[in-house]
């Protein structure tokens, strides 16, 4: 598994899918959105915490596409399908590669675009926990929507279709506990929420995203 891991943190380098992407695209928005809204502090401080969440889920769709697309391309993923490692392992962690290249550098980046978008200093440590703890099950919830669409013609924009309806929930969650964080709020019951959600995910998604490859692969 380690292994695993290590070469797709090698390939999503050299695709050019990885580190920078999401992070480049975080800031495009977080750097637009005080000229559509204003500079204004009072403008931009209520709506915050949902331009921050939605640009962290954008970031993390833009190269969910990769996650299995390469390996079917080339022929690995018939290999990881008949090899010792159960097929359930091997999406988790392609779910973790993604989140590591993807999740992580954007927790990393957020409270740079927390000030920005003139995010009150009370709510970054919550900006912090929410993406730490929501952003997994983007990553995890995007490989299943990854191995339905894998082998298909421009199975981005249907990939996209079928994510986006399930990244409601975390996105919802997760910009209530940075909301009530910078309103200084109680944010343990979105939080609690959110990381239902996430431990959710872990649980079932390997074994759901695992039987679409194994539909695709026949």
């Amino acid at each position: 598994m380690l292994a695993l891991l290590i070469r797709d943190l090698r390939l999503a380098v050299r695709a050019g899918g990885g580190f920078g992407l999401g992070v480049a695209f975080f800031l495009i928005l977080s750097a637009l959105v005080p000229f559509g809204v204003g500079p204004d502090r009072a403008a931009l401080a209520p709506v915050a915490p949902g331009i921050l969440w939605v640009g962290a889920l954008l970031a993390c769709l833009l190269s969910l596409d990769r996650i299995f697309a390469l390996d079917h391309e080339d022929g690995s993923l018939d290999l990881l399908a008949t090899a010792p490692l159960p097929l359930e392992g091997a999406v988790a962690v392609k779910a973790l590669a993604h989140w590591i290249t993807t999740g992580l550098p954007l927790i990393l980046a957020a409270p740079l675009f927390g000030v920005l978008l003139q995010l009150p200093p009370a709510a970054m440590p919550w900006l912090i926990v929410s993406l730490l703890v929501g952003t997994p099950a983007l990553s995890m919830l995007g490989a299943f929507g990854a191995a339905l669409t894998v082998g298909l013609r421009r199975g981005g924009l249907l990939m996209s279709l079928l994510v986006l309806p399930l990244y409601i929930p975390t996105l919802i969650f997760g910009a209530e506990v940075t909301r009530r964080g910078a309103e200084g709020l109680g944010a343990a019951t979105p939080l609690v929420f959110l990381a239902g959600i996430t431990l959710g995910a872990l649980a079932l998604i390997p074994f759901a995203a695992s039987a679409a490859l194994r539909v695709n692969l026949r």
